[in-house]
């Protein structure tokens, strides 16, 4: 996540460097460091702060709020988080215990502790005192919450404080606020966002009580990783990994998948060489493979995205996908079509050879159609099984489409063409 008063100078340099992250880091600011943790790659900051004694980090907690600091001391072994909890005021250590209590991945492991709560009949006058209370406290402007036998009423936004005399009451003028419970995994609270424009949701507790606020800025860093997630995963290389990692860490992250992708290559090799004798008959067929392999790898990375996204959305799983498998064939069978057509003019054009076209025509609508079904069908698989729906599935929709596409076109060339 970007901080816009963290100097992005100092977290260049921190990446680019191989040998001086710490040095660098320990010369920067002392009211930045906390930022600049949180605004490095997750590895670089991991080992940083794991690389420093216990008053510095405690040092730097001091600079953060409670949601901040949980997240910088999730990095480290819960020993010696435990150990830098005890030495903070008796106020911040119940706040980051609580916060540490909740799994990382859920609403309540986002939320943050800056709200206050008020009554319906709370008179504005009382509000602005404890508003000035809480923000000498923490420094921070609190979100208002307006509660009612213990169920949630709504938001008072900040705006209408300076609107209405010290003598009037909250209640009327509280907003609707989207609510979600503290377990729900982070996608369905991105999900919520989503769904409900806000510039924050309250977390609500098992008795419906309000535990904390996710705030939309708060879910920035979130929406970051998981982007950088789905592209690091479509390509295949680890969520450890990165930009300025040493060589060693580098291959040691991708050497597995280069393998796995090179069987899979011998595989697609395998098909090419049983219509050798087709191949060596006409040798114009070597030119058009690659189109027919190229172009169904493309229409299944398209395909895997929409998939991948759907999953993540929670619009799609594998017990409900037939009807969106269905438009994904259908989809598929069309692009197919109109690409066929273009191949099989160009053929035609150049090649003089109308049978030809045919055959690529057809071999493109069938590659496309595979690659529609293997997109679709196998990230929900992999789901299913508790993988990682675009690194898992990417090389097994990759191989298809090879296979598929060689398959299928030089079956039709051998069977129109010889």
């Amino acid at each position: 996540m970007k901080y816009s008063f963290v100097d992005e100078k100092v977290v260049n340099k921190i990446n680019a460097s191989r040998n001086r992250k710490l040095d660098i880091f320990r010369d920067s600011e002392p009211a930045q460091k906390g930022f600049l943790l949180l605004a490095l790659p997750k590895q670089t900051a991991h080992k940083i702060i794991n690389d420093l004694d216990n008053r510095e980090i405690l040092d730097i907690i001091g600079t953060l709020d409670p949601n901040k600091s949980t997240r910088l001391l999730h990095e480290l072994s819960s020993t010696r988080a435990r150990h830098i909890i005890e030495k903070l005021k008796a106020e911040d250590k119940e706040k980051i215990d609580l916060l540490l209590s909740f799994s990382p991945k859920t609403a309540a492991g986002l939320m943050g502790l800056d709200y206050i709560i008020a009554s319906p009949s709370m008179h504005f006058s009382d509000l602005s005192i404890d508003l000035a209370a809480h923000e000498k406290a923490t420094g921070r402007f609190p979100s208002i919450f307006v509660v009612e036998n213990g169920s949630l009423v709504g938001e008072i936004p900040g705006h209408i404080l300076s609107q209405h005399p010290g003598s009037e009451k909250v209640g009327q003028y509280a907003t609707r606020v989207p609510h979600i419970k503290y377990d729900i995994d982070e996608h369905k609270v991105i999900d919520t966002f989503l769904k409900h424009p806000h510039d924050k949701v309250v977390v609500l507790g098992d008795k419906e009580d309000i535990i904390g606020v996710i705030n939309s800025n708060d879910l920035l860093s979130l929406l970051d990783k998981k982007r950088a997630s789905d592209i690091y995963g479509l390509a295949g290389v680890s969520n450890d990994e990165a930009a300025m990692d040493t060589v060693f860490s580098k291959v040691r992250h991708r050497w597995l998948w280069l393998i796995l992708n090179l069987g899979t290559a011998f595989l697609a090799a395998s098909i090419v060489g049983m219509f050798e004798g087709t191949i060596a008959q006409i040798t114009l067929l070597a030119v058009y493979m690659p189109i027919v392999a190229g172009m169904g790898g493309n229409a299944a990375t398209q395909t895997l995205a929409v998939t991948v996204r759907g999953i993540v959305m929670h619009e799609v799983s594998l017990a409900s996908c037939g009807v969106f498998i269905g438009r994904e064939i259908a989809a598929g069978v069309i692009n197919g079509a109109i690409n066929g057509t273009l191949v099989a003019l160009v053929a035609i054009l150049l090649n003089k050879n109308p049978m030809l076209g045919f055959v690529l025509a057809v071999a493109m609508i069938c590659n496309l159609f595979i690659a529609a079904f293997a997109g679709a069908l196998i990230p929900l698989i992999m789901k299913k099984l508790g993988k990682d729906p675009a690194t898992s599935a990417t090389i097994l929709i990759t191989t298809c489409t090879d296979v598929g596409g060689f398959f299928i076109f030089l079956s039709l060339a051998k069977v129109f063409l010889t």
